[in-house]
């Protein structure tokens, strides 16, 4: 099976989140005091929306020449509403 190199980039990044979750979530247990897993925590909460970032640019780039300018507009606009609703 043949994949574009823009899937294969999307779902290597993808991977690579949840490596970091299971990871992050190990460091929890191992640690095992309520502040440090809260710190851990607050790592992940920054690096998820960066990995959901890095995919939608990653998306948004292979489609570019596919949808029409006004969608690509919206769909910018829905990355940035999501991303504003994550930080606030």
């Amino acid at each position: 099976m043949s994949y574009n190199s823009l899937v294969l980039a999307m779902a290597a990044t993808r991977l690579l989140a949840g490596l970091l979750e299971i990871g992050g979530a190990t460091l929890m247990l191992r640690l095992g005091k309520v502040e440090q897993a809260f710190q851990v925590n607050a790592w992940l909460g920054i690096i998820g929306p960066t990995i959901f970032l890095v995919v939608s640019s990653l998306g948004l780039a292979g489609m570019v020449h596919q949808v029409p300018p006004l969608k690509i507009v919206l769909l910018l606009g829905a990355v940035i509403l999501i991303m504003l609703s994550a930080l606030l």
